[in-house]
Protein backbone atom coordinates (compact mmCIF):
# COMPACT_ATOMS: atom_id res chain seq x y z
CA UNK A 1 0.00 0.00 0.00
CA UNK A 2 1.39 3.23 -0.96
CA UNK A 3 0.64 6.57 1.45
CA UNK A 4 -2.70 7.38 2.21
CA UNK A 5 -4.58 10.70 2.95
CA UNK A 6 -4.10 11.63 6.10
CA UNK A 7 -6.68 13.76 7.59
CA UNK A 8 -5.30 12.82 11.56
CA UNK A 9 -5.99 15.93 14.03
CA UNK A 10 -2.51 15.06 15.07
CA UNK A 11 -0.47 13.80 14.98
CA UNK A 12 -0.75 14.68 11.30
CA UNK A 13 0.32 14.71 7.55
CA UNK A 14 4.04 15.95 7.59
CA UNK A 15 5.65 17.54 4.00
CA UNK A 16 6.44 14.30 1.98
CA UNK A 17 9.43 16.38 0.85
CA UNK A 18 10.36 16.85 4.33
CA UNK A 19 10.49 13.03 5.02
CA UNK A 20 11.97 11.79 2.31
CA UNK A 21 15.04 13.92 3.29
CA UNK A 22 14.69 12.93 7.17
CA UNK A 23 14.99 9.42 5.92
CA UNK A 24 17.84 9.84 3.56
CA UNK A 25 19.74 11.59 6.73
CA UNK A 26 18.63 8.72 8.96
CA UNK A 27 21.95 6.90 9.01
CA UNK A 28 24.44 9.59 8.50
CA UNK A 29 23.45 13.12 9.31
CA UNK A 30 25.92 15.72 7.00
CA UNK A 31 28.93 12.96 6.89
CA UNK A 32 28.75 12.85 10.56
CA UNK A 33 28.55 8.76 10.84
CA UNK A 34 25.54 9.08 13.18
CA UNK A 35 22.04 9.80 13.12
CA UNK A 36 20.30 12.87 14.76
CA UNK A 37 18.72 10.61 17.11
CA UNK A 38 21.65 9.39 18.60
CA UNK A 39 24.06 12.55 18.49
CA UNK A 40 24.49 14.94 21.97
CA UNK A 41 22.56 17.59 22.33
CA UNK A 42 25.80 19.28 23.49
CA UNK A 43 27.79 18.74 20.52
CA UNK A 44 28.26 21.40 18.20
CA UNK A 45 26.43 19.92 15.59
CA UNK A 46 23.07 19.76 17.21
CA UNK A 47 23.48 23.30 18.59
CA UNK A 48 23.86 24.11 15.07
CA UNK A 49 20.45 22.12 14.68
CA UNK A 50 18.70 23.78 17.33
CA UNK A 51 19.95 27.34 15.93
CA UNK A 52 19.31 27.15 12.55
CA UNK A 53 15.60 25.90 14.02
CA UNK A 54 15.19 28.73 15.97
CA UNK A 55 16.52 31.39 13.31
CA UNK A 56 13.63 29.58 10.51
CA UNK A 57 11.04 29.93 13.40
CA UNK A 58 11.93 33.58 13.87
CA UNK A 59 11.78 34.31 9.57
CA UNK A 60 9.22 32.07 9.36
CA UNK A 61 6.99 34.03 11.89
CA UNK A 62 8.52 37.17 11.84
CA UNK A 63 9.13 37.16 15.92
CA UNK A 64 10.53 40.39 17.03
CA UNK A 65 13.92 40.84 18.64
CA UNK A 66 12.49 40.87 22.39
CA UNK A 67 10.77 37.53 22.22
CA UNK A 68 12.27 34.63 23.41
CA UNK A 69 12.09 31.64 21.35
CA UNK A 70 11.68 28.16 23.63
CA UNK A 71 11.60 24.46 22.63
CA UNK A 72 9.78 23.02 25.35
CA UNK A 73 8.63 19.28 26.09
CA UNK A 74 5.86 17.86 27.61
CA UNK A 75 3.06 18.89 24.76
CA UNK A 76 1.01 21.71 24.70
CA UNK A 77 -0.89 20.29 28.02
CA UNK A 78 1.76 21.15 29.97
CA UNK A 79 2.02 24.83 29.02
CA UNK A 80 -1.59 24.98 30.75
CA UNK A 81 0.15 24.58 34.55
CA UNK A 82 3.21 26.41 33.18
CA UNK A 83 1.42 29.56 31.86
CA UNK A 84 -0.72 30.46 35.31
CA UNK A 85 2.43 29.27 37.16
CA UNK A 86 5.04 31.88 35.62
CA UNK A 87 2.43 34.33 34.80
CA UNK A 88 -0.34 34.88 36.99
CA UNK A 89 1.74 35.38 40.52
CA UNK A 90 -1.09 36.21 43.01
CA UNK A 91 -2.87 37.93 40.33
CA UNK A 92 -5.87 36.87 38.70
CA UNK A 93 -6.10 35.33 35.13
CA UNK A 94 -8.72 35.77 32.23
CA UNK A 95 -10.04 32.86 29.92
CA UNK A 96 -12.25 32.20 27.00
CA UNK A 97 -13.66 28.68 26.64
CA UNK A 98 -14.16 27.79 23.27
CA UNK A 99 -13.77 23.73 23.46
CA UNK A 100 -11.62 21.08 25.19
CA UNK A 101 -8.47 22.68 25.33
CA UNK A 102 -9.61 26.70 26.50
CA UNK A 103 -11.52 24.51 29.55
CA UNK A 104 -8.62 22.49 30.36
CA UNK A 105 -6.08 25.32 30.73
CA UNK A 106 -8.43 27.64 32.32
CA UNK A 107 -9.09 24.24 35.02
CA UNK A 108 -5.20 23.80 35.50
CA UNK A 109 -5.12 27.44 36.24
CA UNK A 110 -7.26 27.48 38.50
CA UNK A 111 -5.38 25.01 41.05
CA UNK A 112 -3.13 28.24 41.46
CA UNK A 113 -4.69 30.71 41.68
CA UNK A 114 -7.68 33.44 40.67
CA UNK A 115 -8.44 32.12 36.88
CA UNK A 116 -12.11 32.68 35.68
CA UNK A 117 -14.08 31.85 32.36
CA UNK A 118 -15.25 35.57 31.08
CA UNK A 119 -16.14 34.11 28.23
CA UNK A 120 -17.59 30.97 26.93
CA UNK A 121 -19.25 28.91 23.11
CA UNK A 122 -20.10 25.90 25.16
CA UNK A 123 -23.90 26.66 25.07
CA UNK A 124 -23.99 25.52 21.24
CA UNK A 125 -21.11 22.68 21.97
CA UNK A 126 -18.67 25.33 20.76
CA UNK A 127 -19.84 25.66 17.41
CA UNK A 128 -19.08 29.54 17.23
CA UNK A 129 -16.36 31.97 19.04
CA UNK A 130 -17.88 34.22 21.12
CA UNK A 131 -18.19 38.00 20.99
CA UNK A 132 -15.00 39.42 22.09
CA UNK A 133 -15.41 43.10 21.48
CA UNK A 134 -16.20 43.94 24.88
CA UNK A 135 -15.01 41.52 27.08
CA UNK A 136 -15.67 41.66 31.00
CA UNK A 137 -12.03 41.43 31.33
CA UNK A 138 -11.39 41.95 35.29
CA UNK A 139 -9.47 44.36 36.87
CA UNK A 140 -5.63 43.15 37.79
CA UNK A 141 -6.37 40.03 35.11
CA UNK A 142 -2.50 39.60 34.37
CA UNK A 143 -3.36 37.74 30.89
CA UNK A 144 -6.13 36.58 28.99
CA UNK A 145 -6.08 33.25 27.46
CA UNK A 146 -7.46 32.08 24.02
CA UNK A 147 -7.43 28.53 22.13
CA UNK A 148 -6.77 30.52 18.65
CA UNK A 149 -8.28 27.32 16.97
CA UNK A 150 -10.27 24.51 18.18
CA UNK A 151 -8.93 21.01 16.52
CA UNK A 152 -12.06 19.41 17.82
CA UNK A 153 -14.57 21.98 17.38
CA UNK A 154 -13.76 23.09 14.22
CA UNK A 155 -13.88 27.28 14.70
CA UNK A 156 -10.90 30.02 14.29
CA UNK A 157 -10.85 33.43 15.72
CA UNK A 158 -11.08 35.75 13.11
CA UNK A 159 -10.35 38.81 15.11
CA UNK A 160 -8.44 38.80 18.38
CA UNK A 161 -10.41 39.75 21.14
CA UNK A 162 -10.10 43.40 22.45
CA UNK A 163 -8.07 42.77 25.79
CA UNK A 164 -8.49 46.27 27.05
CA UNK A 165 -4.66 46.55 27.47
CA UNK A 166 -4.06 43.21 29.32
CA UNK A 167 -1.33 40.55 27.80
CA UNK A 168 -3.24 38.02 25.10
CA UNK A 169 -1.54 34.38 25.66
CA UNK A 170 -2.67 31.90 22.73
CA UNK A 171 -2.44 28.37 22.13
CA UNK A 172 -2.19 28.54 18.33
CA UNK A 173 -1.67 24.62 18.17
CA UNK A 174 -4.03 23.86 15.54
CA UNK A 175 -3.27 26.84 13.22
CA UNK A 176 0.84 27.16 13.64
CA UNK A 177 2.32 28.46 11.03
CA UNK A 178 -0.72 28.34 8.70
CA UNK A 179 -1.10 32.03 8.40
CA UNK A 180 0.77 35.41 8.82
CA UNK A 181 1.01 36.71 12.12
CA UNK A 182 1.23 39.32 14.28
CA UNK A 183 3.48 38.55 16.96
CA UNK A 184 3.53 41.77 18.58
CA UNK A 185 -0.33 41.25 19.49
CA UNK A 186 0.70 38.78 21.97
CA UNK A 187 2.40 38.60 25.32
CA UNK A 188 2.48 34.80 24.06
CA UNK A 189 1.92 32.23 21.65
CA UNK A 190 2.53 28.59 21.73
CA UNK A 191 2.13 25.96 19.94
CA UNK A 192 2.48 21.71 20.04
CA UNK A 193 3.93 21.27 17.05
CA UNK A 194 2.55 17.74 16.05
CA UNK A 195 -0.74 19.09 14.06
CA UNK A 196 1.05 21.19 11.83
CA UNK A 197 4.87 21.22 11.74
CA UNK A 198 6.77 18.02 13.41
CA UNK A 199 6.64 15.40 15.35
CA UNK A 200 4.68 14.79 18.82
CA UNK A 201 6.82 15.77 22.43
CA UNK A 202 7.30 19.25 21.50
CA UNK A 203 6.19 22.83 22.01
CA UNK A 204 7.82 25.81 20.53
CA UNK A 205 6.72 29.07 22.12
CA UNK A 206 7.68 32.87 21.28
CA UNK A 207 7.18 34.44 24.84
CA UNK A 208 7.90 38.56 25.58
CA UNK A 209 10.93 38.81 27.58
CA UNK A 210 9.43 41.18 29.82
CA UNK A 211 7.22 39.08 31.07
CA UNK A 212 9.95 36.12 31.86
CA UNK A 213 10.13 36.20 35.60
CA UNK A 214 14.07 37.43 36.51
CA UNK A 215 14.17 36.12 39.76
CA UNK A 216 13.90 32.22 40.57
CA UNK A 217 10.52 31.30 41.48
CA UNK A 218 10.76 28.98 44.64
CA UNK A 219 7.27 27.03 44.50
CA UNK A 220 7.75 26.85 40.91
CA UNK A 221 9.64 23.33 39.97
CA UNK A 222 12.22 23.94 38.36
CA UNK A 223 11.56 22.83 34.98
CA UNK A 224 8.68 24.76 34.52
CA UNK A 225 10.18 28.14 34.84
CA UNK A 226 10.39 29.55 31.84
CA UNK A 227 13.57 31.36 32.78
CA UNK A 228 15.59 28.22 33.41
CA UNK A 229 14.70 27.55 29.17
CA UNK A 230 15.00 30.93 27.86
CA UNK A 231 18.84 31.03 30.30
CA UNK A 232 19.82 27.94 28.76
CA UNK A 233 18.68 28.40 25.02
CA UNK A 234 16.25 25.31 25.40
CA UNK A 235 19.24 23.30 26.26
CA UNK A 236 19.01 22.99 30.00
CA UNK A 237 18.32 19.24 29.88
CA UNK A 238 18.27 16.70 26.94
CA UNK A 239 15.48 18.56 24.21
CA UNK A 240 13.53 16.45 21.89
CA UNK A 241 16.31 16.62 19.51
CA UNK A 242 14.81 14.62 16.93
CA UNK A 243 11.77 16.46 17.03
CA UNK A 244 13.85 19.75 16.61
CA UNK A 245 15.83 18.35 13.87
CA UNK A 246 12.05 17.39 11.85
CA UNK A 247 10.71 20.87 12.73
CA UNK A 248 13.96 22.67 11.61
CA UNK A 249 12.98 21.14 8.01
CA UNK A 250 9.87 22.20 7.91
CA UNK A 251 10.27 25.51 8.75
CA UNK A 252 12.80 25.61 5.45
CA UNK A 253 10.19 23.71 3.30
CA UNK A 254 7.24 26.86 4.60
CA UNK A 255 10.19 29.10 3.68
CA UNK A 256 11.07 27.48 0.12
CA UNK A 257 6.90 27.40 -0.51
CA UNK A 258 6.83 31.44 0.12
CA UNK A 259 6.46 31.41 3.40
CA UNK A 260 3.06 32.07 5.37
CA UNK A 261 1.55 34.24 2.96
CA UNK A 262 1.51 31.33 0.31
CA UNK A 263 0.68 28.98 3.15
CA UNK A 264 -2.45 30.69 3.64
CA UNK A 265 -3.48 31.33 0.17
CA UNK A 266 -2.82 27.15 -0.30
CA UNK A 267 -4.82 26.46 3.09
CA UNK A 268 -7.97 28.86 1.82
CA UNK A 269 -7.88 27.25 -1.69
CA UNK A 270 -8.23 23.93 0.17
CA UNK A 271 -10.40 24.57 2.47
CA UNK A 272 -12.88 26.47 0.18
CA UNK A 273 -13.12 23.25 -1.91
CA UNK A 274 -15.03 21.68 1.15
CA UNK A 275 -16.57 23.76 2.20
CA UNK A 276 -18.18 24.84 -0.73
CA UNK A 277 -19.00 21.34 -1.04
CA UNK A 278 -20.30 20.75 2.28
CA UNK A 279 -22.78 24.29 2.03
CA UNK A 280 -23.91 23.01 -1.25
CA UNK A 281 -24.64 19.11 -0.37
CA UNK A 282 -27.96 17.82 0.20
CA UNK A 283 -26.59 14.81 2.74
CA UNK A 284 -23.69 16.81 4.66
CA UNK A 285 -23.43 19.76 6.58
CA UNK A 286 -20.88 21.46 8.59
CA UNK A 287 -21.22 21.81 12.18
CA UNK A 288 -19.77 25.69 12.56
CA UNK A 289 -20.94 28.67 11.87
CA UNK A 290 -19.88 30.23 9.12
CA UNK A 291 -17.54 33.31 9.59
CA UNK A 292 -15.99 31.14 13.02
CA UNK A 293 -14.51 28.45 10.50
CA UNK A 294 -11.11 26.99 10.90
CA UNK A 295 -8.94 26.52 7.90
CA UNK A 296 -7.36 23.69 9.44
CA UNK A 297 -10.24 21.57 10.80
CA UNK A 298 -13.17 20.98 9.48
CA UNK A 299 -15.65 18.65 10.94
CA UNK A 300 -19.20 17.76 9.26
CA UNK A 301 -21.94 15.61 9.71
CA UNK A 302 -24.68 13.47 7.83
CA UNK A 303 -27.22 13.32 10.44
CA UNK A 304 -27.48 9.67 10.42
CA UNK A 305 -25.04 8.09 13.03
CA UNK A 306 -25.39 4.74 11.07
CA UNK A 307 -24.62 6.53 7.98
CA UNK A 308 -21.32 8.33 9.75
CA UNK A 309 -19.95 5.20 10.80
CA UNK A 310 -20.35 4.14 6.76
CA UNK A 311 -18.71 7.09 5.53
CA UNK A 312 -15.85 6.58 8.14
CA UNK A 313 -15.26 2.51 7.31
CA UNK A 314 -15.79 3.60 3.42
CA UNK A 315 -13.16 6.30 3.31
CA UNK A 316 -10.58 4.32 5.17
CA UNK A 317 -11.06 1.49 1.91
CA UNK A 318 -10.74 3.87 -0.34
CA UNK A 319 -7.21 5.60 1.18
CA UNK A 320 -8.44 8.34 3.21
CA UNK A 321 -7.77 7.63 6.33
CA UNK A 322 -8.43 8.91 10.15
CA UNK A 323 -12.11 10.89 9.08
CA UNK A 324 -13.53 10.09 12.50
CA UNK A 325 -14.80 12.77 14.24
CA UNK A 326 -14.21 13.45 17.96
CA UNK A 327 -16.49 11.78 20.14
CA UNK A 328 -17.90 14.90 21.65
CA UNK A 329 -19.24 16.21 18.09
CA UNK A 330 -19.71 12.66 16.76
CA UNK A 331 -19.76 12.57 12.77
CA UNK A 332 -16.32 13.03 10.99
CA UNK A 333 -14.05 15.78 10.68
CA UNK A 334 -10.90 16.57 8.19
CA UNK A 335 -7.70 17.86 9.18
CA UNK A 336 -6.57 20.07 6.14
CA UNK A 337 -3.32 21.44 7.78
CA UNK A 338 -0.49 22.65 5.61
CA UNK A 339 1.05 19.64 4.64
CA UNK A 340 -1.84 18.01 3.08
CA UNK A 341 -1.93 18.28 -0.67
CA UNK A 342 -4.39 20.10 -2.47
CA UNK A 343 -5.06 16.47 -4.31
CA UNK A 344 -6.16 15.26 -0.81
CA UNK A 345 -9.26 17.58 -0.50
CA UNK A 346 -9.88 17.13 -4.02
CA UNK A 347 -9.63 12.99 -2.89
CA UNK A 348 -12.36 13.53 -0.40
CA UNK A 349 -15.20 16.03 -2.26
CA UNK A 350 -15.02 13.56 -4.87
CA UNK A 351 -15.91 10.63 -2.41
CA UNK A 352 -18.48 12.79 -0.96
CA UNK A 353 -20.37 13.43 -4.15
CA UNK A 354 -19.96 9.52 -4.62
CA UNK A 355 -20.89 8.70 -1.18
CA UNK A 356 -23.82 11.27 -1.31
CA UNK A 357 -24.82 10.12 -4.63
CA UNK A 358 -25.80 6.19 -3.27
CA UNK A 359 -26.84 7.23 -0.04
CA UNK A 360 -29.15 9.34 -0.58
Amino acid sequence: MGRVYNFSAGPAVLPEEVLKEAAAEMLDYRGCGMSVMEMSHRSSMFQQIIDEAEADFRKVLGVPDNYKVLFMQGGASLQFAMVPLNFMRDGKADYIITGQWAKKACAEAKRFGDAEAIASSADKTFSYIPDVTNLPIREGAKYLYICENNTIYGTKYHTLPDTKGVDLIADQSSCFLSEPVDVSKYAMIYGGVQKNVGPAGLVVAAIREDLIPTDDLPDVPTMLQYKIHADAGSLYNTPNCYAIYICGKVFKWILDMGGLTVMKQRNEEKAALLYDFLDNSKLFKGTVRKEDRSLMNVPFVTGSEELDKKFVAESKAAGLENLKGHRSVGGMRASIYNAMPKAGVEALVSFMEDFEKKNS
